[in-house]
Order: structure tokens, then sequence, then C-alpha cells
């Protein structure tokens, strides 16, 4: 783990508000335990483009391969779960929290779900992630539209300024 992560995460318990009644019951679980850090996309690129929308709001979900947990023993995410996101260049930019997770077929996916992750249809959605999870594909698997995707919904809580343009944009 980088010291500029460590870092961050450091700010990110303070900022986030992550026990706002610390000093009457102690450290809690949430704020102890450092969050994972990763990236989104495949790319430099693609993650620093995809952040940069969650940073604005416009970013509250994303999607993956069921199929990818499985392949590598990793359990599924959990409401609750905190991660830290990286950008291109694997600086920490964001700490978000998961909201909500289901698991379904790919043609099941729904266009709430396509423009929350900040695409303009459905249709476009899923031209882009077929594309995406073909390439992701663990050894021997294919995928299809009855392929099981993880949904998932998160929120924002570091900087918080990407929380207030997120809840402009339900408005």
């Amino acid at each position: 783990m980088s010291e500029q992560i460590e870092q961050f995460w450091a700010e990110a318990r303070v900022r986030g508000a992550l026990n706002p009644i610390r000093g009457v019951s102690g450290p809690s679980v949430l704020e102890s335990v450092m969050p994972p850090a990763w990236a989104f996309g495949a790319d430099p690129e693609t993650a620093t483009r995809l952040l940069d929308r969650v940073l604005q709001g416009v970013k509250t979900a994303t999607a993956s391969l069921f199929s990818e947990y499985e392949a590598e023993g990793v359990e599924l995410p959990a409401v609750g779960q905190l991660s830290i996101i990286l950008d291109g260049e694997s600086h920490p930019r964001a700490l978000i929290r998961v909201t909500h997770v289901r698991t379904i077929p790919f043609r099941e996916v729904e266009e709430g779900h396509a423009l929350a992750e900040g695409e303009d249809s459905l249709e476009d959605w899923r031209a882009a992630h077929r594309a995406f999870f073909a390439s992701r594909l663990p050894e021997g698997a294919t995928f299809d539209e009855a392929s099981p995707v993880v949904l998932e919904r998160f929120e924002v809580l570091v900087p918080p300024e990407a929380r207030r343009k997120a809840a402009k944009r339900r408005r």
C-alpha cells in the first residue's frame, strides 16, 4: 500500500465522517480497516475518465462480471463496503460506499442503471459493456446475454463536493 493511499485514508476517515460519535463509542470497524484501493476501467485513460464522472456526480454505479469474482475467489461487494478510487496514475482521489448490490443476467440490466453509470442510454451501456466484459473473461469462460453481472450503486463520501453534485443531479 502506498504512503499516498495511507495518507488519503487517514484524511478521508475524518472528511467522510465515518464515525461521527467517535468520542463516545471509540473507533468503529468501518474506520479502522483500510478499504481496498482500485481504479475503474482497464487502462489509465479510462480510469481517469470514469473517476472524473464520479467526481462530477455523473457516475454513481458500476458493473462487473460475476465470473471474475468466481475465478478470483473474491467475495461479491456488500452494502456499506468502502473503496478508495484511484485515478489513471494510481493516485487516490475518492472514497465511495456501496449502497446497493444485485446480480442479474446481462440482458436484464435496466436503463436506470446505465444512466447511473454515466452512459447516455441503455444501448450505449450494453455496447460498451459487451466489449469490455468480453475482454475480461476468465480463461474458458464465455459471455452472452444470460451471463450474470454484478451491479453496484455507490455514494461518494470524499470529496464531499462530489456527493453534493450527485444529489443535485438526482433532483
